[in-house]
């Protein structure tokens, strides 16, 4: 069982990474393959509501996007890790994952049904709590368990050097962590037994304009 877990930040190696990596070392010693995804500096296109992917199979933007939704469908599990700017997840994490989660849904894979996930947050001060609650609509709208720790999943500092003083976050973490691990070995166990998943019932549009 392997885990993606998404750095959005543009800092490859900064605060939201520190995080990542406490995560990904508590993962492999509970026996779960852990791998840090760093989506780059390059600015992501916003999706164009044009819909082609439902069509083609993959959106008509010529980026990454349509590499990480291939990709990802090998793992059982998610973490989206993001710095708080202005109060919320920082633009290009938003911009990948509105294209990357539609492509997947309107191109009828839904890889990511069921699956668990979860998302952290890192700000030198505030802004976390409702950068969570805008990373965990992407989870909840495609029916994926949000593994939480003993409280909300933040860190803060300024840099990886603060990062790593604030010893609650990090301990909130390696508790997030094994919380994932746990949640995987359940539901392969669930499986082995014979324990499916929830029958699927076809998607309903309510237009609320009459």
């Amino acid at each position: 069982m392997n885990v993606l877990l998404i750095n959005g930040s543009p800092n490859e190696k900064g605060c939201t990474y520190t995080a990542l990596c406490e995560i990904a070392a508590t993962l492999e010693q509970e026996g779960i393959g852990a791998e840090i995804y760093f989506i780059g500096k390059e600015p992501i296109a916003p999706c164009r509501a044009c819909r082609a992917c439902a069509k083609i199979g993959h959106c008509v933007i010529s980026d990454n996007v349509n590499d990480f939704v291939e990709y990802a469908r090998n793992f059982e599990g998610y973490i989206i890790g993001s710095p708080v700017h202005y109060g919320s997840a920082a633009g290009v994490i938003a911009s990948f994952l509105d294209r990357a989660f539609f492509v997947d849904f309107m191109s009828g894979h839904n890889s990511f049904i069921h699956k668990p996930a979860s998302a952290i947050v890192s700000a030198r001060r505030a802004g976390t709590t409702a950068t969570l609650d805008q990373l965990n609509k992407y989870f909840q709208i495609n029916q994926m368990p949000i593994i939480s720790g003993r409280y909300w999943n933040m860190v803060h500092g300024a840099n990886p050097e603060e990062v790593k003083k604030d010893e609650e976050g990090m301990q909130n973490m390696r508790i997030l962590a094994r919380n994932m691990a746990y949640h995987l070995k359940c539901k392969e166990a669930a499986q082995k037994a014979g324990v499916i998943p929830p029958k699927q019932e076809h998607v309903i549009f309510t237009n609320f304009i009459r």
